[in-house]
């Protein structure tokens, strides 16, 4: 297993492409702290099926919008792990509407968790990577930062700031991050199932959390060792494709 002996905190894992990703680095070996804001159920869910597996996983609750919270949620994540080597950042929400409907906290709500919770976790975890000069940050991004959405202005920005935040993160590009079936691209499927998105995706299928979570896990391994500030697509070969972003 080519994780084991490592710890990894992975944020937004209680569900989606986090629990998928602190699933998958388990599997690797690696010891998983299980952030989570409001899911506490789930989250225990995910270290009750890591712990079935032979893992082990702890839950860390906490807003990682709040950099006081990113700090203790990094610290009980050391403390309980006895020690961190891993951070994913994959905590977000979204708050979709055109700009002219658009309420000023849709806005800020979405970059204060989607971006803020990446600037937060990565600073508070840096003094421990750089002590034991050892560490290694994935952030999960998306294609809209890239490409953009009708309707998802405040989003595709979050995801945006994310790609432009540091050389030496790595991150995962994932039209998938969006396109995966997770609970946060229920309404862009409640049209025709998802059909006019699917004609845009040359591959013809949505991601599975797992495909995701699988490049994650390539990212926070060794395999990866020689790559910093490459931003990895997901996307089906979407990125390949010109368009406006709206269902065909």
């Amino acid at each position: 297993m080519k994780l084991e002996g490592k710890s990894a905190l992975v944020t937004g894992a209680s569900r989606g492409i986090g629990r998928a990703v602190a699933a998958a680095l388990a599997a690797e070996g690696a010891a998983v702290a299980v952030n989570y804001r409001s899911g506490k159920a789930q989250a225990d869910e995910v270290v009750k099926e890591i712990e079935s597996n032979g893992g082990k996983a702890v839950t860390v609750e906490g807003d990682v919008s709040e950099y006081e919270a990113a700090q203790r949620i990094v610290e009980q994540s050391i403390e309980q792990l006895g020690g961190l080597h891993v951070l994913v950042n994959n905590a977000g929400i979204s708050r979709d509407a055109l700009i002219f409907n658009m309420e000023p906290t849709d806005w800020l709500d979405v970059m204060r968790v989607n971006f803020g919770g990446v600037f937060n976790c990565t600073k508070a975890v840096l003094q421990h990577f750089m002590s034991q000069r050892e560490g290694t940050i994935v952030n999960v991004s998306s294609m809209m930062g890239l490409r953009g959405w009708t309707g998802e202005s405040n989003y595709a920005a979050s995801k945006g700031a994310i790609n432009a935040f540091s050389p030496w993160t790595r991150s995962v590009g994932a039209k998938p991050g969006r396109a995966a079936l997770t609970d946060l691209v229920q309404g862009l499927l409640e049209k025709d199932g998802g059909k006019g998105i699917l004609r845009q995706i040359p591959m013809r299928t949505f991601a599975t959390v797992e495909e995701v979570a699988g490049v994650v896990t390539f990212l926070a391994g060794p395999d990866s060792s020689y790559m910093t500030g490459a931003l990895v697509e997901v996307d089906g070969g979407v990125g390949t494709m010109l368009g406006i972003g709206a269902p065909l």
